[in-house]
């Protein structure tokens, strides 16, 4: 007796899931690096004495293998349009262009152009647009945190969970970052502003506000990224916090997962998180690590290494927080190659992708709700669903809202209209719950009358 295959693997589907084992690319086949030894580059400290911060030394890594045009890009962008200042991990340098073989002069350059890590890490001035760098409407705290600050540093958005930024730096800096207008160094197009109170009597009023409200069950410690505070300061804060009965959940915010995983590997890190997770769990806490990686490739075994040992650590779980770049992930294929990886090969739980938020000169990377829609019911049915990414726009004074919660869409002007079910402390000046909250999409990517209403009206 014969049998005939089911339909859904007799007919192509949009998406074939292939398993692909990870690869960490030869980081000797940058000029710079050629006679870096593998000890050298597991070591952390290597990794951020050497971090690329300007052209010149981009140049040193690169030797001629990209034209000196690209530098002139870079240079240009850094001086009209950069929002961030420029700082990349060798690691993370290493997931770009990683199968490159050739090595004759400016043999890279298109390659380096078009590779979807450097579009995000290290923006020049020819990926932005010419006809609207910005959105009429960006501002540098899109989200309106700062206005939210319960203290300073921690933004009470939410009725039972808030943030703590501790400090304002990062290991790496990436181009599209939503809190460009603290996280960093000023840059010649943002004078970044800069927390007034000393570091210790910050944390100590954070600490102190918790214990005050116990409505508040969930803080996501952040910054900046906590990968920059030493462990020491960081494990005492976080102890500190875990006596607060009220906090059930923690979450630790760090793209060094994905730019510096030699950072998550270091034995007296790892030995102080386990006493942390020890106590947490004697608690009855969820203590997990929120990382943000928008690529496939930047999902290396150092990276898979790096989590696993978090996880053996102690931590509840490792969720990927990425961000919808055009340019970089906004295809299903993207983002399903994503996806795969991270949870197959490095156990890391794919959890939200956010549309880019609307801060100055990011045009270029934002995309339309409708778009956002479109990806959302693409990557459906692959995944199981607790790893099935939710897609959300990050409404200003509304919070993280399903792309398809949508009350209402212009799509002609490009505002989608959002409603709130709690209130904030800024709802006394905004409206509370009884009005519709707007977004606005590209206006690129607009219809033509579309287009026009905003020109007319541009200021």
């Amino acid at each position: 007796m014969t049998t005939t295959a089911p339909i859904a693997h007799r007919l192509p589907q949009p998406y074939s899931y292939v398993r692909r084992p990870l690869v960490e690319p030869d980081w000797r086949r940058f000029p710079g690096w050629s006679t870096v030894t593998e000890d050298e580059w597991s070591d952390v400290q290597w990794q951020r004495a050497h971090c690329v911060k300007d052209p010149a030394q981009l140049r040193a890594v690169l030797g001629d293998r990209v034209a000196e045009c690209f530098y002139d890009d870079l240079d240009r962008d850094r001086r009209e349009f950069a929002t961030m200042s420029m700082l990349v991990p060798p690691h993370m340098v290493n997931t770009m262009v990683p199968t490159v073989e050739t090595s004759a002069p400016g043999s890279w350059t298109e390659a380096f152009l078009d590779d979807p890590v450097r579009r995000y890490m290290i923006p020049v001035h020819s990926d932005r647009r010419t006809d609207w760098a910005s959105h009429p409407l960006a501002s540098r705290d899109s989200l309106h945190e700062h206005d939210m600050w319960a203290v300073e540093g921690l933004t009470h958005r939410y009725p039972t969970k808030v943030l703590a930024e501790l400090l304002p730096t990062c290991p790496q800096y990436c181009g599209h970052c939503t809190r460009m207008d603290l996280v960093g160094t000023s840059t010649p197009t943002v004078e970044k502003l800069k927390f007034t109170s000393k570091p210790v009597d910050r944390l100590a009023a954070m600490l102190d506000h918790l214990r005050a409200t116990p409505g508040v069950r969930d803080v996501v410690v952040s910054g900046g990224d906590v990968a920059n505070m030493p462990w020491p300061r960081l494990e005492s804060f976080l102890m500190e916090l875990l006596t607060i009965d009220s906090i059930r959940d923690v979450r630790l915010a760090t793209k060094a997962l994905i730019g510096l995983p030699q950072h998550w590997l270091e034995p007296r890190l790892l030995e102080g998180l386990a006493r942390v997770c020890e106590v947490a769990r004697s608690r009855g806490v969820q203590l997990a690590l929120h990382t943000h990686t928008n690529h496939a490739q930047q999902v290396t075994p150092s990276v898979a290494r790096a989590s696993r040992a978090v996880l053996d650590a102690g931590l509840r779980d490792v969720r990927n927080q990425g961000v919808l770049l055009d340019g970089v992930n906004t295809t299903a294929h993207d983002l399903l190659d994503l996806s795969f990886a991270l949870l197959d090969e490095a156990g890391v739980t794919p959890y939200y992708f956010y549309m880019c938020d609307m801060i100055p000169n990011a045009e270029h990377w934002r995309i339309s709700v409708a778009h956002a829609q479109a990806l959302q019911h693409e990557i459906m049915g692959y995944l199981p669903g607790f790893a099935t990414p939710r897609i959300v726009c990050d409404v200003p004074y509304v919070g993280k809202r399903w792309v398809h919660q949508v009350h209402s869409y212009d799509t002609e002007r490009g505002v989608s209209y959002w409603t709130k079910n709690y209130l904030t402390a800024l709802d006394e000046a905004v409206g509370g719950l009884d009005r519709p909250y707007p977004y606005y999409d590209p206006i690129h990517t607009l219809p033509q009358e579309g287009q026009r209403w905003w020109s007319a009206n541009r200021s």
